[in-house]
């Protein structure tokens, strides 16, 4: 299963998103507001929850400086990745946009796809909060 996110202009250097992104407990100001659990377990890997979801434990996979950024699942349970696209559009400006990989079965996707939709688009506007 693949989504995407809006791709959604911010009035921020592709470098700064980089750095804020790479730095996992910045994902805190972008999570939505039903967070009921958020925790940094290291310097790449963070735990977070919402309200009535299980608990997702990601951690910084790949990174390539100021344009992409790769999370993968800490568990082999569901796996999945969280790619950050970052396109640099000015000094002070940049595209950001976020795609969601993962592989479950057709009735688990069925059940996922709009609450994790959403997520992503949650995700997505928040970055103006960086």
């Amino acid at each position: 299963m693949q989504l995407e996110s809006p791709k959604v202009a911010v009035s921020k250097s592709a470098e700064y998103l980089f750095n804020a992104l790479t730095d996992v407990k910045n994902f805190e100001k972008l999570m939505p507001e039903n967070i009921a659990k958020f925790e940094v377990t290291d310097e790449n890997t963070f735990l977070f929850g919402l309200s009535g979801m299980p608990e997702i434990k990601l951690r910084l996979k790949e990174q390539t400086p100021h344009s992409y950024i790769k999370l993968g699942a800490a568990s082999d349970k569901v796996p999945f990745t969280l790619i950050a696209n970052i396109e640099n559009t000015g000094p002070e400006s940049a595209n950001i946009q976020l795609q969601f990989e993962g592989e479950f079965n057709a009735m688990m996707a069925m059940m996922v796809k709009g609450p994790i939709t959403k997520f992503l688009e949650t995700l997505s506007s928040n970055m103006g909060k960086l």
